[in-house]
């Protein structure tokens, strides 16, 4: 098996001819970029919602009489619905045109959006969390399925880097625009902002989306879905009650649930493999055939379980050891965000010259140096600023990381795989995020009941806490190095090599 660009490739589809290949097209046509363009705007709007709700969890609790624990679901519900619905995804995208799959996503978006805002109390406003989660499943493995259908190869790091922008840097403003926002309105602004950007998209997709490629037949397996909803569900929701049950919370219902997103997931694997023989799974995982796909995915996991981790444990840090605001706190958060979103496209242009390891290495190597800087220079007296420059080198390493390893690992999969591919990325990613929430939270929530029960002060108890679940993740991103190695560029070719 061979993924170097710089070898020949098997031509797939009988219309492309091998002397086409030097001469492949690098840029788009004027449809293909309106396409992407209206799709990375609205992606950006709908993951950016996945982490708003963090810093806005204490207003929450005090307008709608709600406990941390019972709060904390409006975004366990939005992590578990996306891990629910991700999975069959590849599926629906093979069956439905672009424009229908965009359609459908934000209209569950924006009718979830818009659930939200009007929201009485807290059962409606988790409603409304659940169905603008739907609509962003859908969103993001449209938008990598899309992308790797109508970009030249040539230039697909530089597509590729703006999907980076939406992936990491949504999430990672979500904070500090919720911050900005409920330090001058009520929480109800958090979606009555959003709501006219998603309908205008509505409006602009209904009237202007080209239909890219193009749907065919396929049956769909009841039964995988079943076990796809109990496989990731189960984990999810398993992974994000850790941290509850480390407060208290029923740890029998948590490791139940593991067990049985556990054994789901092994049933799934086994139901899409033979499945498979026939091109009928919901998943197809002959994409981990490739060895660049599956390393690919392994460090992606643990690039996710390294940001998210850092995105609930930053301003946990900030708010109950430095005794910073929700707006300072979210402005603290700021300039990482903006630094990965500038320097998304630049890196996309240097992957389509120079390929994934000159800049995943040094990428990861990034990342694992600000994780042990916070681990180790992040105490009760240190100064903000320290924050800001440990949050911002793990902002460039990250940068660096995720363009080359969503375009090379995608880029090794045979085209009528790409749905499927994104699917499992997405999957990855919000079973990967919830994993890291959970480590970190319940490392600090163990180290800081300990250390109270010492002693120390609710202060000095967190940022023992936030200490111990910084060094878990640095530990955590030392392998992401070595991995970072045996990523291969992605075929060149019109297609990936047939034995993938």
């Amino acid at each position: 098996m061979t993924d170097r660009t710089d070898q020949p490739t098997t031509v797939v589809e009988p219309s492309a001819r091998t002397s086409d290949a030097v001469e492949a097209p690098t840029t788009l046509s004027a449809r293909d970029r309106l396409a992407i363009a209206l799709l990375l705007v609205s992606t950006f709007v709908v993951i950016l919602n996945e982490t708003i709700m963090g810093v806005a969890l204490p207003r929450l609790m005090h307008d709608l009489d709600v406990t941390a624990s019972t709060a904390q679901w409006l975004t366990t519900a939005f992590l578990l619905t996306m891990a629910v619905v991700i999975p069959v995804t590849g599926f629906f995208l093979q069956r439905t045109t672009t424009r229908g799959a965009f359609l459908t996503a934000m209209s569950l978006f924006g009718l979830g959006t818009l659930i939200c805002a009007l929201a009485p109390g807290f059962p409606v406003l988790l409603a409304g969390r659940v169905v603008q989660a739907m609509g962003t499943a859908v969103m993001l493995p449209l938008l990598m399925t899309t992308v790797m259908t109508v970009t030249p190869p040539a230039s697909r790091g530089r597509t590729m880097g703006n999907i980076s922008i939406v992936i990491s840097v949504a999430p990672a403003l979500g904070p500090t625009i919720s911050g900005l926002i409920l330090s001058v309105l009520s929480w109800r602004w958090m979606f009555g902002l959003v709501l006219p950007i998603a309908a205008v998209a509505l409006v602009l997709g209904a009237l202007r989306l080209p239909n890219v490629t193009e749907p065919r037949q396929a049956r769909v397996d009841v039964l995988s879905v079943l076990l796809s909803a109990v496989a990731f569900g189960g984990l999810v929701f398993g992974l994000s009650s850790v941290g509850e049950a480390a407060h208290g919370g029923s740890r029998v219902v948590t490791a139940a649930t593991l067990l049985a997103g556990a054994a789901g997931l092994t049933l799934f694997v086994a139901r899409q493999v033979w499945l498979q023989r026939t091109d009928a799974a919901l998943l197809d995982l002959r994409t981990f055939r490739s060895r660049t796909f599956a390393v690919g995915v392994a460090m992606m996991a643990v690039m996710m379980m390294a940001l998210f981790g850092v995105i609930i444990m930053l301003p946990i840090y900030a708010q109950d050891v430095l005794g910073l605001d929700t707006l300072r706190t979210g402005l603290m958060l700021l300039p990482g965000g903006l630094l990965m979103g500038l320097l998304a496209p630049l890196v996309g242009r240097a992957y389509d010259k120079v390929g994934p390891r000159p800049l995943l290495v040094p990428g990861t190597i990034l990342v694992s140096t600000a994780t042990w800087g916070m681990a180790l220079l992040l105490g009760e007296g240190s100064a903000p600023w320290m924050v800001v420059v440990a949050h911002l080198t793990m902002s460039a390493g990250l940068a660096l990381v995720f363009t080359p390893l969503f375009t090379s690992a995608l880029g090794s999969v045979v085209p009528e795989r790409y749905s499927h591919g994104s699917a499992v990325i997405g999957t990855v990613q919000q079973v990967a995020g919830a994993a890291g929430t959970a480590l970190f939270v319940t490392v600090l929530s163990a180290t800081a009941a300990g250390l109270a029960a010492g002693g120390a002060s609710t202060a000095a108890a967190t940022a023992g806490g936030v200490h111990a679940a910084f060094l878990g993740g640095a530990l955590l991103t030392l392998p992401a190095i070595a991995a970072a190695f045996a990523v291969r560029p992605a075929p060149a070719g019109t297609a990936a090599p047939a034995h993938h």
